[in-house]
């Protein structure tokens, strides 16, 4: 379902939340203070402003709050980032995801109203670390402290050529799976009686520690 997106912020995080919103056919407001930003992605947009978004007036004449979803990606700028949301926010913009820089920074923006707040530095440093030391984790987020979902390889003999109902996951690992893909086919929600395959990709949900557990199993 098409939905309209405002991005507020066009550095590297907020240009790449565009570009790919666009590639899925929605239709995207760009804005930023920086005109070299705004012009970088102008032909990608749906429309792109250059406009001071912490003037609470800019944002209630570009009709802010009609937007289903708003996105404020500004960087390294925290005074601004917090101010910005707080605006969108009691403009009544219905879906906020706010951009935190640390911990803390990412505590006020859940008080003010941010409905989603996400770490990416954090959280690609993480993907790329377990990438490095456990190869067979294709891709890693960590969901909360506690709950992580990953995409493993299977490369244990002890697991191809068998169906999820003979592996079990979840009472053996506490994991659920979610999806499997077999070269370019993916099956989401799979069934009990689909089989696993040498060097399948299964994408799974439960605990860091599970994860981790399964990993074990296909290094050992």
């Amino acid at each position: 379902m098409k939905q309209n997106f405002a991005v507020i912020g066009l550095g590297r995080f907020g240009n790449s939340i565009c570009r790919e919103l666009v590639n899925e056919h929605q239709d995207v407001l760009a804005i930023d203070i920086d005109e070299t930003r705004v012009n970088a992605i102008a032909d990608v947009a749906t429309q792109a402003i250059v406009a001071n978004a912490q003037d609470e007036e800019t944002l209630r004449s570009l009709e802010i709050g009609k937007f289903d979803h708003v996105i404020v990606a500004i960087g390294k700028n925290i005074q601004a980032n917090i101010l910005v949301t707080l605006i969108v926010k009691e403009l009544g913009v219905p879906d906020i995801t706010a951009k935190a820089e640390n911990d803390t920074h990412a505590r006020v923006l859940s008080r003010i109203g941010a409905d989603h707040v996400v770490h990416p530095e954090r959280d690609m440093g993480i993907r790329v670390a377990h990438h490095l030391l456990s190869p067979n984790i294709l891709n890693y987020l960590a969901i909360n402290d506690d709950v992580t979902m990953a995409e493993v390889k299977i490369t244990s003999p002890d697991f191809f050529g068998k169906s999820l109902n003979e592996l079990n996951f979840h009472q053996r690992f506490g994991l659920t799976v979610i999806a499997i893909q077999h070269g370019n086919d993916v099956t989401v929600s799979p069934a009990g009686n689909d089989i696993v395959q040498l060097n399948d990709e299964i994408s799974v949900v439960g605990s860091t520690k599970a994860v981790d557990e399964l990993n074990d199993r296909m290094t050992n």
